[in-house]
């Protein structure tokens, strides 16, 4: 599956969700498919995005959030699935775009291009939704289930590299207050 187009499914399922970017790729890409007020791109905290998006679940239960996390990233952290699984926070989908690589440090092979398995290890986190899909319709399927359904969810989508490679012009300072602005806001109807 095409990343950028990944991302287009993500956000037409998005509505009104805060969505927590991990660094690099996965923020270009969205920032590239329109820029908006929920959109937090996280910068230099490669590992975190997970814990991020968890706490911004459980400080605001009556948002749905949504992390666009790397598979990179979340081995740095696999905790934080465990963590998420014993808080369990209604509004959280965690998505996992796996690549099977180091993508920001020079596309070096990491363990999801071999034998792990995100989803099994979701799973043996005690995370009771998990879906694997390696294509835009079953990611689709999946994200309308879980923007609709209890989670905490988690998405382990498999794609291929293409996309945006250019960062995008957000100052981080700005985009923090921006988003900080939007996390306030009450959801929408």
């Amino acid at each position: 599956m095409d990343r950028m187009a990944a991302t287009r499914v993500v956000l037409a399922r998005a509505g009104d969700a805060l969505i927590v970017s991990n660094l690099g790729s996965n923020t270009y890409d969205l920032h590239a498919l329109g820029h908006r007020p929920a959109n937090f791109y996280m910068w230099g905290a490669m590992g975190l995005t997970a814990s991020v998006g968890l706490g911004l679940a459980l400080a605001r239960p009556e948002r749905r959030v949504i992390v666009l996390d790397g598979d990179g990233s979340l081995l740095m952290n696999l905790g934080a699935l465990a963590t998420a699984a014993a808080q369990a926070p209604g509004n959280l989908v965690h998505i996992v775009w796996v690549n099977g690589l180091w993508q920001e440090t020079g596309g070096q092979p990491i363990a999801t291009a071999g034998a792990a398995d995100l989803a099994a290890i979701g799973r043996g986190a005690g995370l009771r939704r998990v879906v694997a899909v390696d294509d835009p319709d079953g990611l689709d399927a999946a994200l309308a289930r879980a923007m609709a359904e209890p989670g905490p969810w988690l998405l382990v989508a498999r794609l291929h590299e293409t996309g945006s490679h250019e960062p995008p012009p957000v100052r981080p300072i700005a985009n923090r207050d921006e988003f900080m602005a939007a996390a306030r806001e009450a959801p929408k109807a």
